[in-house]
């Protein structure tokens, strides 16, 4: 006997199995309309109605021309999902666009819980808002089909570990150390003080990233580089200066501290003007195995590393891509800035 021609009783009260959805796909694929499928089955008309609708999806032909069917995978997903919601008050709901709304923030956009909280608010699509520690507890809830806790940056926040005091860096004699640099910067209540660190590749490989993050803003810079070495590190610099000319230079790099790496040793080169006969910036130097003394590089750095993760070629990634990374990280909601972007406390300083 065909498995088309067989019959069951109706039933009533019971959810479809995901077997059910099977045989529905299957009807379904040869033509069999929805009464004779419920027939077959052993449901109403209604109901494999319904189905069909919430499982319908898109797939593409051979010819890469593309066709709606309904999917027993897609209407089970949907189902189970719907069926966390049972028993609980659960803020997300049914909304099923807003689970795959945070599922693309997260996986594919590579956002924080927090800031795809944020972008939720700020779109002004949903009926419902929901703060990041509500998202943390259903990814652990498993109420997403595709997201779960391997996705995310940070699981949460871990305790910041202490440092003890350093001895100051003594392998710079050219160059002045943190201790000596202003201590009103430590405020960063003024724009034009940056830290400048370097990102390297994978072994064997030259290419390199120049990043420059301003303390008060968080705004990003960052440029391929040939390679991690002072002469690029330089040169880089000087191409930066002759594209914002040499008065908005020193009024935008007031200041830089950077670790001793030895693609920084350069000081006077970094400091000395590429347009005019004066300094267009004063460098200071971090002390030796204090990252911290960076933290905002170092953050920045874990952002840049959610799109070029160690071990990657950096000399494959075009300028474009560089650009697009830095454009994502100066335009993402901050929580130490209440959900304002590095882009909008600069236009609020500069934009009037």
């Amino acid at each position: 006997m065909s498995h088309l021609d067989y019959s069951t009783e109706v039933r009533k009260g019971k959810h479809l199995t995901y077997e059910e959805r099977i045989k529905i796909e299957s009807l379904s694929k040869a033509g069999i309309k929805s009464e004779k499928i419920a027939e077959q089955i052993g449901c109403s008309g209604r109901t494999v109605r319904r189905e069909l609708a919430k499982g319908r999806t898109e797939l593409k032909n051979s010819d890469l021309t593309t066709r709606i069917e309904y999917s027993a995978d897609i209407g089970q997903q949907k189902h189970d999902y719907a069926a966390t919601a049972k028993g609980t008050s659960l803020k997300i709901g049914s909304d099923y666009k807003l689970v795959k709304y945070i599922e693309q923030l997260i996986i594919e956009e590579k956002m924080s819980p927090y800031a795809a909280s944020k972008k939720i608010k700020q779109a002004g699509i949903f009926k419902t808002t929901l703060s990041y520690k509500t998202i943390y507890n259903y990814i652990d809830m498993g109420l997403f089909p595709n997201l779960s806790n391997k996705h995310l940056p940070v699981k949460k926040e871990k305790k910041k570990r202490g440092y003890n005091a350093v001895r100051p860096a003594i392998n710079h004699v050219k160059g002045k150390s943190i201790s000596e640099r202003p201590k009103e910067i430590e405020k960063r209540d003024e724009y034009g003080h940056w830290e400048m660190d370097t990102v390297v590749g994978k072994i064997g490989t030259k290419a390199a990233l120049l990043v420059l993050t301003e303390r008060m803003t968080r705004q990003e810079i960052i440029r391929k580089i040939q390679s991690k070495s002072q002469y690029c590190v330089v040169k880089e610099l000087d191409k930066i200066e002759k594209e914002l000319g040499s008065k908005t230079f020193r009024k935008t790099f007031r200041t830089i501290t950077c670790d001793n790496g030895s693609e920084n040793l350069d000081c006077e080169g970094i400091e000395r003007s590429a347009l005019v006969q004066q300094k267009r910036t004063e460098v200071y130097y971090a002390h030796p195995y204090s990252a911290w003394e960076r933290g905002s590089n170092e953050n920045a750095n874990k952002l840049i590393r959610r799109f070029i993760p160690k071990g990657a070629d950096i000399g494959e990634f075009s300028h474009e891509r560089i650009e697009m990374i830095e454009h994502w990280i100066n335009n993402y909601p901050r929580k130490f800035f209440n959900g304002q972007s590095s882009k909008m406390l600069i236009n609020q300083l500069f934009v009037t």
